[in-house]
């Protein structure tokens, strides 16, 4: 599940928001954002090759977050990309032009 978790990048996993939400339920950050990204309906493909991860990633259906922890997530919401801007021209024009060798 590392692209739901923007590849760790900006420091997420030790965020003090999702460490704090995560040990009020027991929870690694992964599960809490896995979590989060449940309640909202919106589907993740979590995708370990370590067996612990997987499980991990699955245990994420014994727990609820309240409204104040969803609200405390979505508020960490940068609205920008963490990886390119999908506005900028040039990668809008080199993604649409891809060709895939199958």
């Amino acid at each position: 599940a590392w692209a739901p978790f923007a590849e760790g990048k900006n420091g997420l996993f030790q965020h003090p928001v999702l460490t704090a939400i995560g040990e009020k339920y027991g929870k690694s950050v992964g599960q809490v954002v896995l979590r989060w990204i449940y309640q909202r309906g919106i589907a993740s493909l979590a995708k370990s090759v370590r067996k612990e991860r997987m499980e991990e990633n699955i245990n994420i259906l014994d727990f609820e977050l309240s409204p104040e922890d969803m609200l405390q997530i979505t508020a960490l919401d940068t609205a920008t990309s963490a990886f390119f801007s999908h506005r900028d021209p040039a990668m809008v024009e080199w993604l649409t032009g891809r060709k895939l060798d199958v």
